[in-house]
């Protein structure tokens, strides 16, 4: 396969198998000025093959529509790729070596910068202590997010640095503590860092076929240089597209910025590892019931105002209470402008983790687009996992119910929050298809449609993220095991890949079964990644 892909090309691609709803059977694909302009058989190829600026032969390859995913925080992930990842540390004090490790090989950085650690998996259950950063740092300023990024530890030399009267003890910070150190921290970090980190996550979210990312932005997440960077360093260089939201409410400055919505990471509550997402019932392992940023009446202020100035309205809400608050919120809102436009304005939530069927059926009646993350019950669900720890397995059973949002007809977004938890769009995927509770589970080809064509639907696009005629040539070409056929009494894999059911096939994400492996992602009909050999 070439690199040479440009969107002025014509290119027919064919000996392949084309995830396309208009042809089944398809094998070959033709793009032009950016588009897709034909899907079909190997034979009807031949009549394009004269007539085009470059064949590729996909020797069997899959081709499917570019993934999207609707949830990442660019800069932190790059961040995380080009910094200290502790996601994989099976214990403090192998955190604290790597810790060590990091600094020694950073002398020049003027605050160190590290992401993932979890005291959930932790044999001891408890974060470095601040004494014990100081000194695998030797006295450096140093920021370490949980691996939520809803609270931090941070050393002695960063709490320094840092404006206003902060917590001095071991705890890690939350709320506003937490917000002023990391501003601190990443106001350290210079223009030039900053869009090094930026291209770092983009190309590697394109090596894994993603040609669209939801950046949600904000002044207690990033900052407004850094959405304005980014928006300008996506528009300027081949990569995947970059769709901001700036979550603060202030309807004038989201439009200012770039911002599609003043939405995305404006904060109803906080996340259950760190205990502030907002909970009508104490947590399970703390006597409280989390932290509550906004309530009923400022959401619908917020979503009347985005409303009236056509952007999107969006808020994180996990805890069952916070969701309460939004849906109270966005019906109020609908009472004083109308619910048709609440409807059609596809205001969403991100997270929305801890439903109930009265909250499901609120988002299917309000036109609530669902922006979720399937990874997190991958990494957190289960009888002995985080939100069991937290809410107890009753309750933590009840967690992200994919499969009652689809039944209800609540739109989905899959996305990862990445650096959260990591690009990694197959395995989304698989994380939905196989639900840690089997309930929740959705078909593979609900949660692929969820993870391409529901991210363009959920910033109000109904003719993209499917390879049809006229629609954007963002795709992928995928290396892959066998596409799935349905057994009949399987209820896992509620899909079918028989061409005779008119379903094209995707590949077998069984656990244990290897990923495809992108070949190749295409954004507007613009090559902006190629696997090296092929």
């Amino acid at each position: 396969m070439s690199e040479s892909t440009t969107p002025s090309s014509t290119v027919l691609l064919r000996r392949g198998e084309v995830h396309s709803p208009a042809d089944p059977f398809a094998t070959a694909m033709v793009v032009e000025r950016g588009q897709v302009a034909w899907v079909g058989s190997e034979g009807a190829a031949d009549a394009f093959a004269d007539g085009v600026d470059e064949v590729i032969d996909l020797d069997g390859a899959l081709v499917t529509p570019a993934f999207t995913d609707a949830h990442v925080h660019t800069t932190a992930t790059g961040l995380a790729l080009t910094g200290l990842d502790l996601s994989g540390a099976p214990t403090r004090e192998a955190a604290l070596a790597l810790v060590r490790d990091f600094a020694a090989a950073r002398p020049d950085d003027r605050v160190l910068l590290g992401h993932g650690w979890d005291t959930a998996r932790w044999p001891d259950g408890r974060p470095p202590a601040r004494a014990e950063l100081d000194a695998a740092t030797g006295g450096r300023p140093l920021y370490l997010s949980r691996i939520d990024v809803h609270s931090a530890v941070v050393t002695t030399a960063l709490l320094d640095l840092t404006p206003g009267d902060l917590p001095r003890g071991d705890a890690p910070l939350t709320g506003d503590a937490h917000h002023a150190v990391r501003a601190a921290a990443l106001g350290a970090v210079t223009p030039a860092q900053r869009a090094e980190a930026q291209r770092a996550a983009l190309a590697h979210a394109a090596s894994l076929g993603i040609g669209t990312v939801h950046e949600c932005a904000g002044p207690e997440v990033s900052s407004e240089d850094d959405l304005t960077g980014l928006l300008r360093l996506s528009a300027g260089e081949p990569g995947p597209r970059v769709i901001g939201y700036w979550a603060e409410q202030d309807v004038d400055k989201a439009r200012e910025l770039g911002a599609v919505g003043a939405a995305g990471d404006l904060f109803v509550d906080g996340s259950l590892g760190s205990h502030t997402a907002c909970l009508h019932q104490p947590y399970a392992d703390a006597g409280h019931t989390g932290t509550a940023h906004l309530d009923a009446a400022a959401v619908a202020a917020h979503v009347v105002a985005c409303t009236e100035a056509g952007l999107q309205a969006g808020f994180h809400a996990i805890g069952d209470a916070a969701v309460t608050a939004v849906v109270e919120g966005v019906r109020a809102a609908a009472e004083k402008v109308g619910l048709a436009r609440v409807r059609a304005a596809r205001h969403r939530i991100e997270h929305a983790e801890m439903l109930t069927p009265e909250t499901v059926a609120a988002f299917a009646e309000l036109g609530l687009t669902a922006s979720v993350q399937p990874a997190f019950d991958a990494l957190w669900g289960g009888e002995d996992g985080m939100y069991a720890q937290r809410l107890g397995a009753e309750r933590a059973r009840t967690l992200n119910p994919y499969a009652a949002l689809l039944r209800a007809g609540v739109p989905l977004a899959f996305g990862s929050d990445s650096p959260v938890t990591p690009l990694d769009p197959w395995g989304t995927v698989r994380a939905a298809a196989f639900h840690r509770t089997p309930e929740h589970r959705v078909s593979v080809r609900a949660a692929f449609t969820a993870h391409t064509r529901g991210g363009w639907r959920a910033i109000g696009r109904d003719d993209a993220g499917v390879l049809v005629p006229g629609a954007p040539a963002d795709y992928a070409v995928w290396r892959t095991g066998d596409l799935v056929v349905q057994a009949p009494d399987d209820r896992v894999a509620r899909w079918s890949t028989d061409p005779r059911s008119g379903t094209p096939g995707l590949p077998d994400l069984a656990p244990g079964r290897d990923l495809p492996v992108c070949l190749r992602t295409v954004v507007g009909g613009r090559t902006v990644f190629v696997r090296p050999g092929e």
